[in-house]
């Protein structure tokens, strides 16, 4: 006898037992774009600006990268879910301003502040998404009102306590020292100096891949996404998934605003305001749709370290930095235009 399975067997066999070749799931993975956007920009300084491929110079990129990839891991796991934050950049000064006035005036060991801190940054996210899931508004609407009021907040907080648009020095403060060498120490790696945010940067990346990949939490983010009425009739807690997310948001700009705070002991209170669009612009490079469902953690680094070579590339270059816009706004368009080609290239192939 045969064993040879019927044609309408064949017909009926579930995609996912069916085996992919190598190529398909390297087309399929949505940082693709942004590695192949990577190695052309890295090329491309390496031939333009001589002092680029110096050991210094990669220490100074990775810096550079990380300061923005801290916020672009939580913004592209915001993104995948389907959501925006607007509020992202302000939120970072917000973190440190709370930080530094906080234990200025109660005379506290910093890493009171750094508590009370921690706890008004993640109330303001779980704000943000408690309102969203609660109101239903769109959550442009719903961040755009919370940078606005946080804006407002923290220049007026700060000239009503500090009598400036800055806060005073804390660096003689106890606890500011073990505070400086968590979150804003050096340490150099074969002669080459870097900063601690670059392995916060690491660890948040790994971190976040890890739920993406391998937890429950990660399977949520990518239903609500892709459609939450779909997610919430096979059981998704789509409010809790996306309270957590902008959480999580929160968590990330306490970590950049401790960073900021401790790097020069002083925080200006107008600072943050435009970061965010610079945090989302390196998730869409990295490969995450606007529409959501779809990007990766790594992919977010991808997008961050294309920012770092580029603004110190420039630097190294010698050009004009104001070009610097204009290279962001191409990369955008680019990245977008190469992501989609692929995931055309990888629907036509299934």
């Amino acid at each position: 006898m045969s064993a040879t399975a019927p044609a309408d067997d064949l017909d009926h066999v579930d995609e996912r037992l069916l085996r992919t070749s190598s190529l398909k799931k390297l087309l399929a993975r949505p940082e693709l774009g942004s590695v192949v956007g990577a190695v052309a920009v890295f090329l491309f300084f390496s031939i333009v600006a001589d002092s680029f491929l110096r050991a210094s110079s990669l220490g100074t990129v990775l810096y550079a990268a990380s300061t923005i990839g801290i916020m672009a891991v939580p913004v592209a796991l915001l993104m995948i879910g389907g959501e925006f934050d607007l509020s992202a950049g302000v939120l970072v000064t917000t973190s440190a301003l709370v930080s530094s006035m906080f234990s200025y005036q109660m005379t506290a060991n910093v890493w009171v502040g750094v508590g009370v801190s921690l706890l008004v940054t993640l109330a303001v996210g779980v704000f943000n998404g408690v309102l969203l899931t609660r109101t239903k508004l769109p959550s442009f609407i719903i961040t755009l009102g919370t940078f606005l009021m946080l804006t407002g907040l923290n220049l007026g907080f700060t000239k009503l306590i500090s009598g400036t648009v800055s806060t005073k020095s804390i660096a003689d403060m106890e606890g500011f020292p073990s505070a400086r060498k968590l979150f804003a120490s050096q340490l150099t790696v074969g002669g080459v100096d870097l900063k601690v945010t670059i392995l916060w940067w690491i660890g948040l990346v790994a971190l976040a891949t890890w739920i993406l990949l391998r937890t429950r939490f990660g399977n949520w983010i990518f239903a609500v996404g892709g459609g939450a009425d779909a997610a919430r009739a096979v059981g998704v807690p789509v409010s809790r998934t996306k309270i957590g997310l902008y959480a999580g948001v929160a968590f990330c700009a306490w970590i950049s605003g401790q960073h900021l705070l401790f790097s020069f002991d002083v925080v200006q209170s107008g600072e943050g305001v435009g970061n965010e669009l610079i945090y989302i612009i390196a998730a869409v490079i990295g490969g995450c749709l606007i529409t959501g469902g779809y990007g990766s953690a790594i992919g977010s680094a991808v997008g961050a370290f294309i920012f770092g070579m580029t603004g110190k590339g420039i630097v190294y270059a010698e050009w004009d930095p104001d070009w610097f816009k204009f290279f962001l706004g191409a990369m955008l368009l680019l990245a977008t235009l190469l992501n989609a080609w692929i995931r055309k290239r990888v629907e036509a192939t299934k």
